[in-house]
């Protein structure tokens, strides 16, 4: 199998819905992770022996930029975090409208969305960088 199936086919066993769920489940991360490696095993092992040192640095630099992102969504977070306890007496006092909610959503909804799209361009990157290999090979 080559590794743009592989990949394509780790992404679609990868739902970031079916995942949420499972978070919201109370399933921890870890426990996640090691479910979809058990269910992947085959193809994380042929994947694994396809890649090139080249393609193992783009992964290195892809988990920065995702740690990054991790970095970035808990400053955030906390940001929020900081904000409502600095105006929690000023709450106390008002009702709180619903609009809150629709902010968070917006905010949530654009994070998957972003999320989704750089795992697309990073698979994709993978793939383009491993098959302009096999033809100059």
């Amino acid at each position: 199998m080559g590794i743009s199936k592989i990949l394509n086919s780790l992404e679609k066993s990868w739902e970031r819905d079916d995942i949420l769920l499972n978070i919201k489940k109370g399933l921890g991360t870890d426990e996640i992770v090691n479910q979809f490696l058990v269910k992947n095993e085959r193809q994380i092992k042929e994947l694994n022996s396809l890649l090139r040192p080249e393609d193992i640095d783009l992964l290195n630099q892809v988990e920065q930029l995702t740690t990054c992102e991790s970095k970035l969504l808990n400053e955030i977070k906390n940001l929020n975090y900081l904000e409502n306890n600095e105006k929690h007496h000023v709450l106390n006092q008002k009702k709180i409208e619903p609009s809150n909610r629709v902010s968070s959503n917006r905010i949530s909804s654009f994070m998957i969305n972003w999320s989704n799209k750089f795992v697309v361009i990073a698979l994709l990157t993978i793939s383009a960088i491993a098959l302009s290999k096999q033809a100059w090979a």
